[in-house]
């Protein structure tokens, strides 16, 4: 109940101080604050309710790869990825970090104040983010089995750690220049010059 409490009263110095930043068209720390805090109240929210079932989400999935190709078994329902390899058989648990959580709603904070979507273009962006996110943890997992099962337990480390998280960050980053970036600069006028303009 304590904090419960806590967080309520944060939440409202946190609309109290976007307010402050919106009447004054500080449109920077307006977009900095919000969107951190967003993260904040979302995850105290939502991680204890959607962290189990989106890990098992990516496992199903990245199982149904692995029984494409043969190289990997998934137990959903444990969120355990099962690899046959050169070194005998290894589990590879996907918790919390594989979920993909944690990314799912900084895009979701980060596009709900970004200045250049309406509201329902801000409903369609954080969904196609989801299952872009979503997607390439499901790339990132596959990849990984994939080189535990051709080059055994030795490659597990390098795997995980450097080649999965290298994949799934080109991915996101992909999405962001096409979700920030490249919206942003078809909006830009320069003179007479509109990049967003259809060509006669």
């Amino acid at each position: 109940m304590k904090n419960l409490t806590i967080v309520f009263a944060l939440l409202i110095l946190w609309i109290y101080v976007l307010s402050i930043f919106k009447r004054r068209k500080m449109s920077f720390f307006y977009f900095m604050v919000g969107a951190v805090g967003l993260f904040a109240f979302s995850f105290f929210l939502f991680e204890p309710i959607f962290t189990a079932p989106l890990a098992k989400l990516v496992c199903y999935l990245t199982g149904l790869v692995g029984e494409l190709t043969g190289f990997f078994k998934a137990y959903a329902s444990y969120g355990v990825l099962f690899i046959e390899n050169i070194n005998g058989p290894v589990s590879l648990y996907v918790d919390f970090e594989c979920a993909g959580l944690v990314e799912v709603l900084v895009f979701m904070a980060l596009i709900a104040f970004f200045f250049s979507y309406s509201w329902w273009q801000k409903i369609l962006v954080v969904v196609s983010g989801f299952f872009w996110i979503l997607f390439a943890n499901v790339v990132r997992l596959t990849v990984i089995c994939c080189i535990i099962c051709w080059l055994g337990n030795e490659s597990y480390y390098i795997a995980h750690t450097v080649i999965g998280r290298i994949v799934f960050y080109l991915l996101s980053l992909w999405f962001y220049f096409l979700a920030f970036t490249k919206r942003q600069v078809r909006q830009q006028k320069v003179g007479e010059f509109d990049y967003d303009a259809k060509s006669n």
